[in-house]
């Protein structure tokens, strides 16, 4: 574990520690900070150090007039100087600095013991941006959590909270003008079980819940108290299910809805005639009222065109603008409602959806489906918030699937979060400029429960918030994670879940003279793995781990930390395959896509079948125009009699099994010989008998040209994902 030193154990990390000479202790201690400027304590933290230290009163005693801030942090009002000495501890800023202050002391003096090296801190966040989102449309929070999670950005230093309130399953906001939004739109007659998608499988429970007008300032005050900007998010043209059961005037064909009961995208959307702008202006007008915030975020996301192909007042509206497609009207609607926020004072903030068809002169782009539409919004002069799903997404897997709760699939850890570069290299500075940040989605689809959402959320977070304040030379992963675990401490003390994935044991493959051999190791290299290949759970006395593991015959290889003979984190526990290609070589034609890409070609032949609920780790993922295009070389002839090929189904993620898939076969010599597999079992693997003898074995598969309307990613390229060719 590396040395963690004075300031150092801060998270997220200070820009500046300079060390002094000599220990505060704390029972000497004075706060110096500006007149009319409270600490805050979370109650728990307060009863830890009464219980550890005695009363806080001498902490708190102490206000005085500052003198003027250091040079390093006058120009930034989110910027702060804490000096700590032998009897005193003075703290320098404007508001918002002094909150930042406050936040570092906590943890120091939580980290302390009771004594703090004396040192100066001058610190200043990177980015303006720092925000972490949350959907209570799919699932509903009550307002004391959302203060809690408020509580969370702010001990962070992350301060914009990105508030998802309507969706297909629901709508969370009173609109006084519109009442039916919060009596019929803000309830769902029940909540599909688990993925079971098709056939569908409903929980019969009613799920409802809104946010009253009262209830919101309450919450914009609060956030506003803890220096935390709190974004809406009015979704349209498209998500919006749960308006139109209430409203179903607003839509093309004016048909009875109902509030969705499943996820994914609806091909009712919005209509574009001049009624429904009227209807959603009186909307943003009473959100305004209640949101101060620069920005108005309106989603733009997923809007089907179907409904607006057969529409007359659409089709109108195309011809009457001179507008080519129904790509054009989206970025028409868009427009209108970015004019109409412009003409109040607001912004227009969008996912980048709204790109198509042209951009909105003053709207902002949120970019999600990776950083391409980041980047060329950028270029455009166009303010940005990066938020790829790659990195961004903390619905997605946090550690192995196996020892997870049910999530919508992807794999992004904690390392791969704390990795995120938010300026992509392909902008030249001036264009970088426009980059106002980034933020963490945390989509609610399978978190029904506070608990649930601060685990999804943490410490991907924490890893998050180091990304947005500290400078990246700054920034070193394994000092990240010594300073994580005292950390998770004080999340525990406040009575924060979180994950403890970071204590998992990991596994790695390795090829080496058509040999497989499995290399395992964690996060926290100074603690013991051991591990069994029976079976069985390892325990303190199992065999320590020194050496990978070699993989002659099926195994279940099951692993786990330890420290100081207590285990950490949860069992590793995998079932190795061995087949005639595994850990063969294998040559792709055209490469994965870089965020389905892990353990590249060699993810085919591991010996590892990837198994539902999927997460990113054991599959590789094609899209558009590039395929699957493998060749797999057995090293000599063999008699051939099956081959399998183990794909993937996950139309939420839109993910889809392939269009179309050919194999040939050959020998040292001759030629490639067509043959076909025929068969899919419920896992989703494809096989057929082959019976031939071969060394080569070429399998192209195609996937889907675009996902079919009405699916999640209606419209877009579908994905093919593969995790294990299987030869027999």
């Amino acid at each position: 574990m590396p040395t963690v030193l004075l300031g150092q154990s801060i998270i997220p990390l200070p820009n500046s520690v300079t060390k002094a000479s000599g220990k505060l202790v704390l029972q000497n201690l004075d706060v110096l900070f500006e007149p009319g400027q409270e600490i805050k304590h979370d109650d728990g933290v307060t009863s830890h150090f009464e219980n550890k230290f005695g009363s806080l009163n001498t902490v708190l005693s102490s206000q005085v007039k500052v003198n003027r801030i250091e040079e390093q942090v006058q120009n930034n009002a989110e910027a702060y100087e804490l000096k700590i000495e032998p009897k005193q501890i003075t703290m320098r800023g404007d508001k918002a600095g002094l909150f930042y202050a406050q936040q570092s002391l906590q943890q120091l003096l939580f980290n302390g013991g009771g004594k703090l090296d004396c040192q100066t801190i001058i610190d200043a966040p990177r980015f303006a941006w720092r925000g972490m989102h949350l959907d209570v449309s799919r699932h509903f929070f009550s307002v004391d959590f959302i203060k809690k999670y408020i509580d969370i950005l702010a001990m962070h230093k992350m301060n914009t909270f990105h508030w998802h309130l309507t969706d297909d399953q629901g709508w969370r906001i009173e609109i006084k003008k519109y009442p039916k939004l919060t009596q019929i739109a803000s309830q769902r007659k029940e909540t599909m079980v688990g993925k079971n998608f098709n056939p569908y499988v409903g929980d019969g429970v009613p799920h409802g819940g809104f946010y009253t007008q009262e209830q919101i300032k309450e919450v914009v005050a609060y956030a506003k108290e803890r220096f935390v900007t709190v974004v809406p998010e009015i979704e349209m043209p498209g998500h919006s299910v749960a308006a139109l059961s209430a409203y179903p005037q607003y839509s093309c064909n004016q048909k009875p809805l109902q509030a969705r009961t499943t996820w994914g995208v609806s091909e009712d959307v919005y209509c574009s005639k001049d009624e429904t702008f009227t209807f959603l202006f009186n909307i943003l007008d009473e959100v305004m009222e209640l949101f101060p915030s620069k920005y108005i975020h309106i989603g733009g996301d997923e809007a089907p065109k179907t409904r607006w192909k057969s529409c007359q007042q659409c089709q109108g509206n195309i011809k009457k603008h001179g507008l080519k497609d129904e790509h054009e009207l989206q970025s028409y609607f868009i427009k209108k409602i970015d004019a109409y926020l412009t003409s109040k004072g607001r912004y227009t903030i969008g996912w980048d959806e709204i790109l198509e068809g042209g951009l909105a002169p003053n709207a902002a782009v949120m970019s999600w489906r990776g950083e391409a539409g980041g980047i060329a919004a950028a270029k455009l002069n166009h303010k940005v918030v990066m938020s790829p799903g790659s990195h961004c997404y903390f619905d997605h897997y946090q550690g192995n699937k196996k020892t997870e709760p049910l999530a919508i699939g992807g794999y992004t850890p904690l390392k791969k979060t704390y990795s995120y570069e938010p300026i992509p290299a392909a902008l030249s500075k001036d264009a970088a400029s426009y980059i106002l940040g980034a933020q963490g989605n945390v989509w609610t689809e399978y978190m029904s429960t506070p608990e649930q959402v601060m685990y999804m959320a943490l410490p991907r977070l924490s890893a998050l918030s180091e990304v947005l304040w500290s400078g990246k030379d700054q920034r070193n992963y394994q000092n990240f994670v010594g300073r994580l675990i005292p950390h998770l401490q004080l999340l525990k003390l406040q009575r924060i879940n979180y994950s403890t994935a970071l204590f998992d044991v990991m596994s790695k493959p390795s090829f080496k003279n058509g040999q497989l051999a499995i290399s395992l190791f964690s996060d926290l290299p100074a603690y013991t793995i051991r591990y069994t290949t029976d079976g069985t759970k390892p325990t303190a006395m199992s065999k320590r781990y020194s050496q990978a593991v070699k993989i002659t015959a099926p195994t279940n290889l099951q692993a786990a930390l330890f420290s100081n003979g207590r285990k950490m984190g949860n069992v590793l526990s995998e079932k190795y395959l061995s087949h005639l290609a595994t850990a063969k070589k294998v040559e792709l034609q055209f490469p994965p896509k870089k965020q389905y890409s892990t353990g590249g070609a060699n993810t085919l032949l591991d010996g590892i079948q990837g198994t539902l609920p999927w997460s990113g780790n054991e599959w590789l993922g094609w899209r558009g125009k590039e395929h699957m295009a493998a060749t797999v070389d057995l090293g000599s002839n063999q008699k051939l009699s099956k081959i399998k090929i183990s794909f993937l189904q996950a139309p939420e993620s839109w993910i889809y099994l392939p269009q179309d898939v050919s194999v040939m076969i050959k020998g040292s010599n001759g030629k490639y010989k067509s043959y076909t597999l025929n068969k899919w079992d419920n896992d989703f693997t494809l096989e057929g008998n082959i019976n031939t003898t071969g060394r080569y074995i070429k399998i192209d598969a195609y996937p889907m040209n675009k996902i079919p309307e009405g699916m999640a990613g209606a419209g877009q390229a579908a994905w093919l994902f593969c995790s294990e060719i299987i030869v027999e």
